[in-house]
């Protein structure tokens, strides 16, 4: 999701709320997202929007992984492909 898809994503929630004649809050905004995003990133528009009546442009981060991180996400990524292509290989 490029940065712009979560402002718009947001603004577009929070735009549809006040059409409604409610009052944005956290809960509702959450509930509006086409995709989830975390609570500190809806707080943050939220609260722009109540100062500044704009969401600001919200860009999306990953996460730095460590070595091992990756490494075990790689080993259970390995794992599940095993078992699965042992499974498609007992139907044939």
């Amino acid at each position: 999701m490029a940065m712009s898809d979560i402002s718009q994503d947001l603004e577009q929630a929070i735009s549809s709320l006040v059409a409604e004649g409610k009052e944005p809050s956290v809960a509702l905004i959450k509930a509006r997202l086409a995709s989830p995003l975390p609570m500190p990133v809806i707080i943050k528009a939220l609260q722009s929007w109540k100062k500044n009546a704009k969401v600001p442009k919200i860009e999306k981060t990953t996460p730095t992984l460590t070595s091992e991180q990756r490494i075990e996400q790689l080993e259970q990524q390995v794992a599940a492909l095993t078992a699965r292509i042992n499974q498609l290989e007992q139907q044939i």
